[in-house]
């Protein structure tokens, strides 16, 4: 069962079958000792694993990049990680080379054990476009058919968990709710990496696009 925002005093939601717990981007890269490291991302993992046990339907995303991708400040001679520079859609922060195709890096966490997740959708494959949301990309006109997908499934909420909470958690929490989603982010089952405030800022845009924060423990074992 989950309360929004964690307020006590209301009625508790159960977890049912047209709920899906969508678990973004736990991957090597991510976690401590990766290239874009999310401090405290590993302790998602064992979080994660516990709360798929309370849903019936997974889906994964996964930064899936091409070598020498666009977002990489790498691709980009004088410019350094975290810069920022105007690209075709819009402004865009410039990454370490981070999830490349068929990498270790790119792999999901050892330790995530999620053997009855039903879909993983790879985002950021076009190699001049980034990609933060599991539903559209940062153009915010390619689409990567995830929305299309649950509503075809009958899936009225969506459970958001995973890395990082300000970028990849965030963006795909709004589109959610966008969609039409009853939405929900799991909050002590992600990370962020809170550069400039991007984490509070993260938190307002979703609180406004009507995305609840709420902790695991409200969700009923």
């Amino acid at each position: 069962m989950a309360y929004r925002d964690g307020a006590s005093g209301r009625e508790p939601t159960l977890i049912t079958g047209k709920d899906v717990l969508l678990v973004v981007d736990v991957q090597n890269d991510f976690l401590p000792g990766g290239s874009l490291a999310v401090e405290g991302g590993d302790a998602v993992v064992p979080i994660i694993n516990d709360l798929a046990s309370r849903f019936a339907h997974i889906v994964l995303t996964q930064d899936w990049h091409t070598p020498g991708h666009g977002s990489f400040a790498s691709s980009h001679p004088g410019k350094t990680p975290f810069e920022t520079i105007d690209m075709a859609y819009g402004r865009q922060v410039l990454w370490p080379d981070h999830c490349i195709q068929g990498t270790t890096g790119a792999q999901f966490a050892e330790g995530l054990d999620l053997p009855r997740a039903e879909l993983v959708v790879r985002k950021g494959f076009n190699p001049s476009i980034d990609s933060y949301s599991g539903f559209v990309e940062a153009d915010r006109r390619t689409r990567t058919g995830l929305a299309g997908y649950l509503k075809e499934r009958g899936f009225e909420r969506v459970f958001c968990a995973g890395l990082a909470t300000d970028f990849c958690v965030a963006w795909t929490a709004i589109d959610a709710a966008e969609e039409g989603f009853e939405t929900y982010v799991l909050l002590d089952a992600t990370r962020a990496i809170d550069t400039n405030g991007s984490l509070d800022e993260a938190l307002a845009a979703m609180r406004r696009a009507g995305v609840a924060i709420i902790e695991t423990a409200s969700i009923a074992s």
